[in-house]
């Protein structure tokens, strides 16, 4: 550590830390901006430093909390608005539909990027798995 406030070991080395990995979607090896290939499909492979992005098993794991966090989210919220101010069903399904949508790219987005950035930081293997 050189003592520089803020700034991690790994992102002296041009590694950037999960949060930011996560955030921007970097390369968790290089800090490239290369994760992803679309919304929120992985790219095969790091287009600047060629780390491997299917080498890492991301998996459900993120869809399935994060959907049952936006739903909870929106369901009350929703409910809120139907009790304070009892707007037409239009009204809900302007604000509620893109608002779904918008919470669960994003959020799975960030949710993967945190996750494959762990297991890269990590060096997480699959159990049983015999590679160096």
């Amino acid at each position: 550590m050189t003592g520089i406030p803020g700034v991690s070991p790994d992102t002296e080395k041009g590694q950037p830390a999960m949060r930011q990995a996560a955030l921007f979607g970097l390369c968790p090896a290089c800090g490239g901006r290369t994760l992803f290939d679309g919304i929120v499909k992985f790219a095969p492979a790091c287009r600047a430093c060629g780390l491997d992005f299917a080498r890492f098993n991301v998996g459900d794991g993120p869809a399935a909390f994060l959907i049952l966090i936006v739903g909870a989210i929106v369901v009350g919220l929703a409910t809120w608005l139907e009790v304070a101010v009892s707007p037409p069903f239009w009204v809900h399904a302007l604000l509620w539909l893109p608002l779904i949508v918008g919470l669960t790219l994003g959020g799975l987005r960030v949710a993967k990027g945190a996750l494959i950035a762990s297991e890269y930081h990590h060096n997480a293997r699959e159990a049983g798995s015999s590679e160096v």
